[in-house]
């Protein structure tokens, strides 16, 4: 589980690396709508009920999605202030899309993939201190950590290249799904 949340975390240092000067806004409501507007994360949930065909699903078309976005970057010179830098972002933000309706799905407890705010939120309302129970976390730290970690890997490698560091998240996340099938 934090494996994908740090490959998320690391999928958006990515993407924010496509965004230029004045592109903010657009660039966001690309990926939102990618996102939103999901065909892939709408199959994801229409085989709910079956979760190992589920998940075995999901980070088959997020390895498909990313490795595409790789590709792409690999064959042409990807601009922030082009298609093709619009392209990359929303194959990024498809495999982000299905991984949350995937997570939202299954309800695994105490873990939003694209929201770090409402994991720290919660890790800070439920927390001794604040008179709650601390129930979850670990759990929630654990998922911080891993998000802090992608981030940085995710923003350090697309410095010297963005083909690179997608195709490593590919890879992740096809590691990912081997040991998914292997060890479920």
């Amino acid at each position: 589980r934090y494996l994908g949340v740090g490959l998320g975390l690391a999928l958006l240092a990515i993407g924010s690396g496509l965004i230029g000067d004045g592109e903010h806004e657009r660039a966001a409501l690309l990926a939102e709508a990618s996102q939103e507007k999901n065909p892939a994360g709408s199959l994801a949930i229409f085989i709910a009920g079956h979760r190992r065909r589920q998940v075995t699903v999901t980070l088959v078309i997020e390895v498909v999605l990313v490795a595409a976005a790789g590709v792409l970057a690999a064959i042409v010179d990807v601009r922030p202030d082009h298609v093709t830098g619009d392209a990359v972002i929303a194959l990024l933000a498809l495999a982000m899309g299905v991984r949350n309706a995937t997570v939202r799905g299954l309800g695994v407890p105490d873990l939003t993939t694209t929201v770090l705010t409402m994991t720290l939120t919660g890790l800070a309302a439920d927390s001794r201190p604040a008179g709650g129970t601390g129930k979850g976390s670990v759990r929630r730290l654990a998922a911080v950590a891993s998000m802090l970690v992608g981030a940085i890997i995710g923003a350090l490698a697309v410095k010297s290249s963005l083909v690179l560091p997608l195709f490593a998240a590919a890879l992740l996340a096809l590691v990912a799904l081997a040991g998914y099938l292997r060890f479920s």
